[in-house]
């Protein structure tokens, strides 16, 4: 896969149990087909986390990767935001 074409999502750390490993629920709209409301939809993904650094509530940018394990298709690549406590 071309490194210039892997898809990136932005979501939140929902579970950091794994060893070196977050799940990121991305959330997404669009529009319901036949009456044309905006209907949010969320999506749970495993994302490997090195160095076991991010939390529940921090805001991530994932990235698509070869398979890491039976779950695991995503990276974490970044920090976007991190709550205040």
């Amino acid at each position: 896969m071309d490194k210039g074409r892997r898809k990136v999502r932005q979501g939140t750390v929902v579970s950091d149990r794994g060893n070196k490993t977050v799940v990121v629920s991305v959330e997404r709209n669009l529009a319901h087909p036949l009456y044309g409301k905006q209907v949010s939809r969320n999506k749970r993904y495993h994302a490997h986390d090195e160095g076991n650094q991010f939390q529940v509530g921090d805001v991530v940018r994932i990235e698509e990767t070869r398979p890491l394990s039976k779950l695991k298709r995503w990276r974490v690549l970044n920090l976007v935001e991190r709550p205040e406590q």
